[in-house]
């Protein structure tokens, strides 16, 4: 192969990271506006702080509990009809079923049944994402690779606010969900199907360079359900931060809601700078789990202070440097992945990994903050969970550093 060529390639496969990222930038401003929608949407209904974590808890995690389903259901079949085709289909979906929130989510069912729905139409995303990168890179490649389109989620969280929070002031919630959906179909569709292909077209690709690829009973190793348990206990923080802050921020810290965007970004934006240089470090070190779980340590740590702040600068740096620290695992999450599983079935292997990990993580990362704020009324307690969640997610990827050799 001329040297030409080889450079081509590599222009390619990082090009297509890079398409890949604004999928999931557009995809997670779809699948996040409902959190930050939910302070106005309990004041439309008239709900009380109570209500708002009964109801909040119903319609954040109707979407994981059918996405987690998804994931594991459709992703070897996925895998099997291509994952470039099962990413556009994925993509129509999901802004399909935001675009019918406009005209449909005129009530607590009906929003419910459409997340629902979102859920299960893009459960496959992710995981075909996973598919692509193990095609097209070599594993000391991959921490970069997935960070890059890894990124798109962390600059979505981060931005959402900015751009959410101002479009629903200007035009309702309903309005807003439409116009975020229709991007989808205009932006993200396009993309994909003009510079995406499954893999190389070259006789090898990276997954075929690996000598001591894993073999194909990949369930049967415990270390692929140990990475699964952290996965379920990194979306519970995750996902407890990303669908309860805006709610925490206004019920408990007494942010007018019109005033959360900026907060809200800087806290999300610290994960942008986290997720590239925990990428880096982790293909130059290659001590991938080691570095997750002292980020979740660090991470328990400054939740739990920001949780006694009442300075709003001093709030707003300690979640700051938490989302930072977690974005540690971000930066690691599929490359381990890919790394334990064969190559034929990385997209399968992710699907019941990461449907695992939101079945359990992210409806619980919606359900528990929100069942603790419906018993006691109080967000602090809710915030409190995510503290043990992240000691926890630290102890079990320090066993994992000790099961892996690199």
């Amino acid at each position: 192969m001329s040297a030409t060529t080889v450079k081509s390639a590599r222009v390619v496969r990082w090009r297509i990271s890079l398409v890949l990222a604004v999928t999931l930038f557009v995809n997670y401003l779809d699948r996040n506006n409902l959190a930050l929608a939910l302070p106005r949407i309990a004041r439309d209904f008239g709900w009380s702080d109570r209500e708002v974590g009964a109801h909040g808890e119903w319609l954040l995690g109707a979407f994981f509990l059918s996405y987690a389903l998804s994931n594991m259901l459709l992703s070897p079949l996925a895998e099997r009809f291509g994952p470039k085709r099962s990413v556009i289909a994925a993509i129509a979906a999901s802004s399909l079923f935001t675009i019918l929130s406009a005209p449909l989510g005129q009530s607590l069912s009906a929003l419910i049944v459409l997340r629902l729905l979102l859920g299960f139409g893009e459960g496959v995303h992710i995981p075909m994402l996973s598919a692509i990168t193990s095609r097209w890179f070599e594993p000391h490649e991959r921490s970069r690779a997935n960070a890059i389109w890894g990124a798109g989620i962390i600059l979505a969280v981060a931005s959402a606010p900015l751009v959410i929070i101002p479009l629903i002031q200007a035009v309702g919630w309903r309005i807003a969900f439409a116009v975020l959906g229709t991007v989808g179909m205009l932006v993200s569709l396009p993309l994909v199907w003009l510079f995406v292909e499954d893999e190389p077209h070259q006789q090898h690709s990276a997954r075929e360079l690996v000598d001591d690829a894993p073999e194909a009973n990949y369930k049967r190793d415990w270390r692929f359900w140990l990475i699964t348990l952290g996965g379920a206990l990194n979306a519970f923080c995750a996902f407890g931060m990303l669908n309860w802050l805006p709610t925490y921020f206004n019920r408990a810290k007494g942010i007018d809601f019109e005033r959360l965007g900026y907060p809200l970004a800087i806290v999300f934006t610290a994960g942008i700078v986290g997720i590239a240089l925990m990428a880096y470090l982790g293909d130059k070190l290659q001590r991938r789990a080691l570095l997750a779980s002292i980020g979740f340590a660090i991470a328990g740590v400054f939740v739990h202070i920001a949780s006694s702040a009442n300075v709003l600068w001093l709030l707003v740096l300690c979640f700051a440097i938490a989302v930072f620290f977690q974005s540690a695992y971000g930066a690691q999450e599929y490359a381990l992945v890919q790394r334990l599983l064969p190559s034929n079935r990385v997209g399968a292997g992710t699907g019941l990994y990461n449907g695992l990990s939101i079945l359990f993580g992210g409806v619980g990362g919606s359900l528990i903050p929100g069942s603790i704020v419906a018993v006691t009324g109080s967000f602090d307690a809710a915030i409190f969970s995510i503290v043990v969640g992240a000691l926890l997610a630290a102890f079990v990827m320090l066993v994992l550093a000790r099961a892996l050799r690199y």
